[in-house]
């Protein structure tokens, strides 16, 4: 009966494979076999399933089919760019160019590139012109080819064409650079016009600002840029750069990033089209652009740490530790990066303490940790329950600032309730309410003091009045839904509190507090078996603490005790 299921099974593939208008004119049945069939249906599988090394090898195993059925090549090349092998991608399409299936856009887009990088402005040229049959309708195919067209004619002409198209503020982005490239004297309007929208966070060009200011020879203008950075709330990208004009490291710029090389500019511009893709929800195209980008200037590896952070959160940590590897102890910042996504990868692989202690053994040997890494540390303190560690930390970084430092209020929210979580109230209160002094309308303060205080049975009606603020400020984050309804639950009022806590389970359905406070009001409500489900569920969730387990384990047999 087995073996009958899989000869209907491999029959249904077969009458699949031929009838799909993937079919190649030039299949005939002869050429396969069942093992090659297998292994190429099995690779497919893989590739739809987002299991992309394993696509791969059954793509390599069966390469017999590559000039038989055109949709292979498409589907070995797309896994080969996703595996980084981009220049066996590239070969793969070179030796199929006369077996006419070779006839899709992103096999034309890896030979313009390829082009590009061996700084053949012709071929590239030529390549994007034949390119124009392939875009059909795809609005993102269209703007990338007309993209690169009108970047190669900036290359080649030196100068920028009167008829663009024109695509929005990626046009805008585009142009900056290409003036960036052309040494144009509007350049730093442009630049200016971009990391000042209020509209869209494009602080990631003051970085290449600041780049193309060093190569200029503009190191003043750049250092007053940098004064107003502070390392503890700024990007990655911004704090690496911030930290090479403060120790007067200023060739690192050209080193990893310049507007006069084509390949650096083209690469930044795929690193957008990788952004396109992903605000679009299709990762598996972002990930393929953002391999490309590296491709083009494998120097910059701020990108190789958003392929990491695609790696982790695939839970490929194989992979992701090796790309790690690319950041190395010379570079302050993107070295801690690669210290604290190990730390992360251990927690994930082994325990949250061996986590800890890898990370505190990486701290201990830095002889003058700035603040962003006393924060980063802080954090990780806190996070790990270690609160007199993180308060230590915390007002290191307090002591050092200026007092009306725009960070002032984050670290006194943190300090503040690391110093709850320990007990010591009146030092949290006094945190906390000097970070509202400074910014009352911080509704994530709010909600933490008061929940604390509704947690101690102190100023509640204070407190209600906190909470209901919060909410009207962050009417649809789950905390303060949870913190307004177990308010409501203190003050007796169960038909409101049960109206915030059901949204808060909805929104939150793996939080362990949300279930316990929601199934408390359901008993509250008589609603006795919906309660103990609740609680019941608390018990199998990961994060949930031992001291409410312990309390849920009661109240599962006895019930609330007061009811």
């Amino acid at each position: 009966m087995i073996m009958f299921i899989k000869n209907i099974k491999f029959i249904f593939i077969i009458i699949l494979f031929y009838q799909t208008p993937l079919y190649s004119k030039s299949t005939s049945f002869k050429d396969f076999n069942s093992k090659n069939l297998s292994k190429y249906f099995s690779g497919i599988v893989a590739y739809e399933n987002k299991e992309n090394s394993k696509a791969l090898d059954f793509f390599n195993s069966s390469k017999i089919l590559l000039n038989k059925h055109d949709p292979y090549l498409e589907r070995y090349m797309y896994s080969l760019v996703l595996d980084n092998k981009i220049p066996q991608a590239i070969n793969l399409i070179k030796k199929n160019k006369g077996n006419n299936n070779t006839n899709f856009f992103d096999a034309h887009l890896l030979l313009i590139l390829d082009s590009l990088k061996k700084n053949d402005l012709n071929a590239a040229y030529i390549y994007s012109v034949k390119s124009a049959d392939l875009v059909g309708q795809d609005r993102f195919n269209i703007t990338i080819l007309e993209s690169l067209k009108e970047y190669i004619n900036v290359f080649k002409e030196k100068k920028i064409s009167e008829n663009r198209k024109n695509f929005g503020k990626l046009s805008l982005i585009s142009e900056t650079f290409q003036r960036c490239y052309l040494r144009d004297e509007k350049t730093d309007a442009y630049f200016s016009t971009l990391f000042n929208d209020p509209e869209s966070d494009y602080s990631r060009y003051i970085y290449f600002y600041l780049s193309y200011l060093i190569e200029n020879n503009r190191k003043s203008d750049a250092k007053k840029i940098t004064n107003e950075i502070n390392y503890i709330n700024t990007t990655l990208l911004l704090s690496q750069g911030k930290s090479w004009i403060d120790n007067e490291k200023t060739e690192e710029f050209t080193n990893v990033f310049s507007c006069r090389n084509p390949n650096d500019i083209v690469s930044e511009f795929l690193f957008l089209i990788s952004n396109l893709y992903s605000s679009d929800n299709d990762f598996r195209k972002s990930n393929f652009f953002l391999n490309l980008s590296n491709f083009l200037n494998p120097k910059f590896v701020f990108n190789l740490s958003l392929v990491a952070e695609n790696q982790y959160l695939n839970q490929e940590f194989k992979k992701a530790k090796k790309t790690l590897k690319n950041f190395k102890k010379g570079n302050n910042f993107y070295y801690w990066y690669r210290v604290k996504k190990e730390a992360q990868i251990i927690a994930k692989q082994r325990n949250k303490k061996e986590s800890l202690n890898y990370i505190v053994a990486e701290f201990d040997k830095i002889e003058k940790p700035n603040n962003k890494i006393l924060f980063d540390i802080a954090n990780f303190y806190k996070n790990s329950n270690k609160y007199e560690k993180a308060i230590k930390y915390y007002t290191a970084i307090l002591d050092s600032i200026d007092k009306n430092s725009e960070i002032k209020p984050d670290l006194l929210y943190r300090r503040g309730g690391s110093y709850e979580r320990i007990g010591l109230y009146k030092k949290a209160d006094k945190d906390l309410l000097y970070a509202l002094k400074i910014s009352p309308d911080d509704a994530y303060v709010l909600n933490y003091l008061a929940y604390s205080w509704l947690e101690r049975n102190y100023k509640i009606n204070e407190a209600i009045t906190m909470l209901e603020t919060a909410y009207s400020l962050k009417s649809n984050d789950p905390y303060i839904i949870d913190s307004i309804g177990w308010a409501y639950y203190l003050t007796d009022d169960y038909l409101k509190a049960e109206k915030f806590l059901k949204r808060a389970v909805e929104l939150m359905p793996d939080d362990p507090i949300v279930n316990d406070h929601y199934g408390d009001i359901l008993w509250k409500l008589d609603r006795k078996i919906q309660a103990r489900y609740f609680w019941n569920n608390v018990l199998g969730m990961d994060d949930a603490e031992e001291d409410i387990i312990e309390n849920i384990n009661v109240k599962i047999i006895e019930g609330l005790k007061s009811s």
